[in-house]
């Protein structure tokens, strides 16, 4: 079985947000066009509590400024999609109607958490993993925000748990093009997919 996985599709994410990611808004038409091919249809939130480890302005930093955060090299980031806010809900014209369920992430206030499946020090799962094994999902398709972090670590660790990983490269836009492009290199390399949304 076929699962597609929304990642981050999120205002802050949008251009205008705290953290706008260039043209994130142009992928939704797409998304939601995806949508109807699939029997299942998840999504993540980025879910920070306020003051999140994540966010230069907690630490006096520079926003992008990379600092050693418990061992991990962890980005600076301004505040973004904090629990309850405008910027953490959904985009508006995103279709919520198929998504049967929304796993929430970067909750734990001291780590960071890009993967949708777990935090950046593979701590703590967000069940997503066990969860999609007990539908039956063997194909997971990736669309969302930001291509070089969000999209691109949970793709990572979806090969990692056995899926066969496809990254909807028109459904998804980066922080970073040249991120990207790397990110995109070590998916394949790992056995996972690149594709577009007329592929699918």
């Amino acid at each position: 079985m076929k699962a597609l996985l929304l990642i981050d599709v999120q205002n802050d994410f949008m251009p205008g947000g705290a953290l706008a990611v260039p043209d994130g808004d142009t992928i939704v038409p797409i998304i939601n066009k995806l949508q109807h091919q699939f029997d299942l249809v998840l999504a993540t939130q980025d879910w920070h509590p306020e003051g999140h480890a994540s966010f230069a302005s907690k630490h006096g930093k520079n926003v992008y400024e990379v600092i050693d955060l418990n061992g991990i090299d962890q980005v600076m980031w301004p505040d973004h999609c904090v629990q309850g806010s405008k910027g953490a809900d959904f985009h508006p014209e995103l279709k919520l109607d198929k998504i049967e369920a929304i796993f929430r992430k970067g909750t734990n206030p001291e780590i960071d958490s890009y993967s949708g499946f777990y935090d950046n020090a593979h701590l703590k799962s967000t069940g997503l993993s066990g969860y999609l094994k007990e539908k039956g999902v063997t194909d997971l398709y990736f669309a969302g925000l930001a291509g070089d972090f969000c999209v691109a670590f949970s793709v990572k660790d979806a090969l990692a748990e056995g899926f066969a990983a496809f990254l909807i490269e028109d459904a998804t836009r980066a922080i970073d093009a040249e991120g990207f492009k790397k990110a995109k290199a070590e998916i394949v390399e790992k056995g996972g997919t690149i594709l577009n949304a007329d592929e699918v």
